[in-house]
């Protein structure tokens, strides 16, 4: 039968270009994801990872092939990737974005030990994409993704496809389509049957002769549920598993293949008026992500890959993301399923169009993204165009033809910066940086850009920056709400992220996010945060800093709060009330909980007196469930250190994020405290960031790679220059 064995563990690593005969003392031992070079979170040339590496691994199988054929299948590598088996040469793979595979079954020992060797090129190649022409973001390099061996029989399983039908009706339904592959080289009439959340059986059952060589598609029938079904919502995503299997007789024995799936029922379509999920009409608030992260480039395990979807989710509060641009991690796609996270994915490009082979790339990551995705119910929009790239009607027509092919349930877009490009797709998806919000030539119009490179901004830029920046944000979101023809809008971007020379800030940073490189908040994530229903989660941030000289001309006049409440008293000092505040209808009319503009911040006199505690308090339904102090004087007062999770896997690459914060007597960061931190860890683990570590706008992070041995991991750090004051603080994390 099939069987997957993970792969990641036990490979030599070596940052050259090596033959095969090449000694094992030239390479260090390394688990995967893995990048290539760890690097500074800022201040790099990506130069600094282009380079031809050398991944190699011994390994005998864990289990007889008995007749059935094995497969080597690679999640990412980035950006080609030359595959050995013992000697044996297979063709190279480009592109850093989509999964690929190869039977290499005629190459192993089935009894003895085996060598795989990989070489990967790593240098932002013309011929491949993104590549071609300048582009804002890095791709980084190496084994960055999971590897498998997989093995399946000679007649087997290629991939399923589960199309719902009627899930708003009294009679949902869902097919399964079956494409099956024969590898052997005989004929062979295989049975075909599936089940639905393991017992309940298809309507019909197939037998069907596959020649060799052959591939052909089935269609397997479920037309009675029996009670067993619930739709996939973004408050209740409730999901469905089913399986198919496959069977045959081969040589007096009997053959099996079977694949699980896992789905959701929901009815997902963009009109004329907007978003539809389950015929309930919703606007789209989203971000963009980039895949990338500080010091590990792309190279992300599980556990980091789910944590960007919950922050997305639950901290920052979307309902959609851009996998800006290109597909992304099976991981995070399968959380954004889990929690109910929308989700628009795109292929790999950048402004740029190659010739024909370069499209015929672009061609094959249409399919294989498609393939691969297509059962994820938060998928709801194919791009199926290079990111702002000028149009090119028989290019952009075979794409989309490929899509509906491949998956005639899901609507298309592509992603343009000018409202004359030639609609095409089914969605005029349209970046829209003219700070403001045009009204729509074509609908279904969703803005998938905006912001962004119109207003970057420092976690320790000026007050009045960081405001604006919020503001910013803010303006767009209300603005989309108001126009019945847009869709939604999605802003430009999540997090900051590392970029070429030709764009981003003076140390290669695109400080465009809401939140920074190592996904700790800027003020416009409070904006997206206080969107979140009130009943779920209060939310309150003040957008000051509490300071005298910190705006133009001095003072705090106006305050700014983002928050859900429904109103806030707002205090200097103990019983100085400096009034009751509404949501700021009047900047802000559209917006769901509008943030709070709080007149009067100078009258209670600060100047020449000195400042006291600021206060503010939030209520929801007359009563207070949210408060927020900022000390008078901002001196650091304690330094925090906390770990996203309590424990990880002892598999080698299992890593949880560390963030240090300085902040005032009440946990506010203060963006202007610089302090070095220097790091210690205790126990068997991997350090991965930079130690010490400067801070920069108050706050940053480093994370925490598990090694093959279970027991206790404990991190300290201490600032090492000024701030005496601060107190040494550790986190200790269970490594099982």
């Amino acid at each position: 039968m099939r069987r997957i064995i993970p792969f990641n563990q036990d490979w030599l690593y070596a940052p050259a270009d090596l033959p095969l005969n090449a000694s094992d003392a030239d390479f260090a031992a390394v688990c995967l994801p893995h990048t290539n070079i760890e690097l500074p979170y800022h201040n790099f040339d990506n130069a600094d990872y282009q380079f031809i590496s050398t991944y190699r691994k011994h390994f005998t199988l864990t289990e007889p092939l008995n007749g059935r054929r094995l497969y080597i299948d690679f999640e990412g590598v980035m950006i080609a990737a030359t595959v050995i088996v013992n000697g044996r040469r297979y063709g190279e793979h480009g592109g850093g974005y989509v999964p690929f595979s190869y039977d290499i079954t005629d190459a192993i020992d089935e009894t003895g030990e085996n060598l795989i060797q990989v070489s990967v090129d790593s240098t932002e190649r013309a011929d491949i994409p993104p590549y071609g022409y300048v582009v804002d973001y890095l791709t980084f390099g190496g084994i960055y993704r999971d590897v498998n061996l997989r093995y399946v029989e000679p007649v087997h399983i290629e991939h399923v496809f589960v199309k719902t039908h009627d899930v708003l009706t009294a009679q949902p339904r869902f097919q399964i389509d079956v494409n099956l592959h024969n590898t052997g080289e005989h004929a062979a009439t295989v049975e075909l049957k599936a089940y639905y959340m393991d017992d309940i059986e298809s309507d019909n059952r197939i037998d069907v002769s596959v020649q060799p060589g052959e591939r052909r598609t089935e269609t397997l029938h479920f037309n009675e549920l029996l009670g067993t079904f619930a739709l996939w919502s973004l408050a209740d995503p409730r999901l469905f598993h089913a399986s198919v299997a496959l069977s045959y007789r081969d040589d007096n024995s009997y053959r099996d293949d079977r694949i699980d799936v896992q789905f959701g029922f929901r009815e997902a379509i963009f009109k004329d008026d907007g978003f539809y999920l389950n015929s309930e009409k919703i606007q789209i608030v989203g971000l963009n992500r980039h895949q990338t992260y500080p010091y590990i480039g792309a190279a992300a395990p599980v556990r980091l890959q789910r944590k960007d979807a919950d922050i997305l989710k639950y901290e920052l509060g979307v309902n959609l993301v851009r996998t800006s641009h290109y597909p992304q991690s099976p991981h995070f796609l399968d959380r954004c399923d889990e929690i109910g996270l929308l989700v628009f994915e795109e292929i790999p490009g950048w402004q740029f169009i190659g010739d024909n082979d370069w499209q015929a790339l672009s061609l094959r990551d249409v399919q294989t993204m498609i393939e691969r995705d297509r059962n994820h119910p938060s998928m709801v929009l194919w791009g199926v165009r290079i990111n702002e790239s000028w149009d090119d009607e028989q290019f952009y027509t075979t794409t989309n033809a490929l899509a509906h092919q491949l998956d005639p349930t899901r609507q298309t877009g592509g992603v343009r910066f000018f409202m004359e490009s030639q609609f095409l797709e089914d969605v005029f998806t349209f970046n829209d940086f003219t700070n403001g919000v045009r009204d729509p030539l074509h609908t279904p119009h969703l803005i998938t850009e905006f912001n962004g490179h119109m207003f970057p901004t420092k976690t320790f830029d000026q007050e009045e920056r960081q405001i604006e920046h919020a503001h910013r944000h803010a303006l767009i979101q209300d603005l989309a709400f108001a126009n019945p023809r847009v869709t939604g809008a999605i802003g430009w971007c999540a997090f900051d992220y590392n970029t070429h020379r030709e764009f981003g800030s003076g140390d290669r940073i695109c400080y465009h996010g809401i939140s920074d490189i190592f996904r700790l908040p800027k003020w416009a994530a409070a904006v997206y945060a206080s969107q979140i229903d009130p009943l779920v989660r209060p939310v309150l941030q003040a957008l000051t800093l509490w300071t005298m000289g910190d705006r133009s001309g001095g003072g705090n006049d106006p305050l700014v709060i983002a928050t859900n409440c429904d109103y806030i008293d707002v205090y200097v000092g103990e019983d100085n009330k400096l009034g009751r505040f509404l949501p700021d209808r009047e900047k802000y009319p559209h917006l769901p909980h509008a943030p709070i503009t709080a007149q009067g911040g100078n009258a209670l006199g600060v100047w020449g007196r000195g400042y006291q505690t600021l206060r503010i308090v939030g209520f929801v339904n007359d009563q207070a469930v949210i408060e927020q102090y900022i000390a008078p004087d901002g001196v650091p007062r304690k330094l925090e250190l906390t770990a996203d999770d309590d424990a990880i896997h002892a598999d080698g690459s299992d890593m949880t994020r560390i963030v240090f914060r300085v902040t005032d007597d009440y946990g506010n960061r203060l963006p202007y405290a610089t302090a070095a931190l220097q790091f210690e860890v205790m126990g068997d683990a991997d350090f991965v960031g930079e130690n010490p570590f400067s801070l920069i706008g108050g706050q940053g992070a480093i994370y925490i790679r598990s090694r093959r041995t279970p027991g206790l991991v404990t991190v300290r750090a201490e600032s090492l220059t000024g701030y005496k004051q601060l107190q040494p603080v550790s986190v200790t994390i269970r490594i099982e």
